[in-house]
């Protein structure tokens, strides 16, 4: 799934969020430099599909899950810094 980027002419707004729910937005980001405001986008994105069309979000659930899986194991492979 392809987000772009937030418009520079866009409003912002913050929010206060429990740190367990930063804890649980930082694991479903794709990518380490995926913005929370992406990841929200996308899981709003993610139930309008599953309320049309559930089989279509679940095909698209198990890619973004296996895009996750893939970053986790990336991470824990070993730079040649951590490895001296």
């Amino acid at each position: 799934m392809d987000i772009k980027n937030i418009k520079t002419n866009t409003k912002v707004t913050t929010m206060k969020i429990e740190i367990e729910t930063k804890e649980r937005l930082d694991r479903l980001k794709e990518h380490e430099k995926e913005s929370y405001n992406q990841v929200i986008k996308k899981m709003l994105h993610l139930l309008n599909i599953f309320r049309k069309n559930p089989e279509q979000g679940n095909k698209i659930l198990r890619a973004i899950d296996s895009s996750i899986r893939r970053k986790r194991v990336y991470l824990s492979i070993p730079t040649e810094k951590e490895k001296q």
